[in-house]
């Protein structure tokens, strides 16, 4: 992710009024920034407190994603999922989501592009060809062995 990108002037533009190229956008993002509910934001301490208290449990959500991520369970899912919590209350959180939902929006374009979906079929059936092959090959040569004794 580029530190410096052109969301920077954007939200410069956003939160001041003044259009970050001189021309005049609409913009379908939302303005960044928090999403505390009014009377906690007009007390500064009330808002620190929230502040921390969303990045507690965002924080308590993206480690159990990552702790998800070798063991089953849906991890990225619940770490995007602790990211959206921090995106209700900090900004750097919305921006990763923005560009994150802006890489899987161009990912999954390029996926349904033909070319693109003809060369990843004939790749998977290629490689089940030659998995299936070897398998044969094994239970061929070494024949199946079950490792519990069904006789008895």
């Amino acid at each position: 992710m580029n530190a410096e990108s052109d969301e920077r002037a954007e939200v410069v533009a956003k939160t001041t009024d003044v259009p970050a190229t001189g021309d005049v956008t609409v913009s379908k993002e939302p303005v960044l920034g928090s999403r505390a509910p009014h009377f906690i934001k007009r007390s500064r301490t009330l808002h620190l407190s929230w502040q921390v208290g969303v990045f507690v449990v965002g924080l308590a959500v993206v480690g159990g994603g990552i702790v998800m991520l070798p063991l089953p369970g849906p991890g990225w899912l619940v770490i995007f999922g602790g990211m959206a919590i921090w995106a209700t209350e900090f900004v750097w959180a919305q921006l990763v989501l923005r560009w994150t939902k802006r890489k899987v929006t161009e990912a999954a374009q390029r996926a349904l592009d033909p070319k693109v979906r003809r060369r990843n079929i004939i790749l998977t059936t290629i490689g089940l060809v030659i998995i299936v092959v070897l398998v044969g090959i094994y239970v061929w040569k070494f024949g199946i062995v079950m490792p519990w004794k069904i006789k008895e």
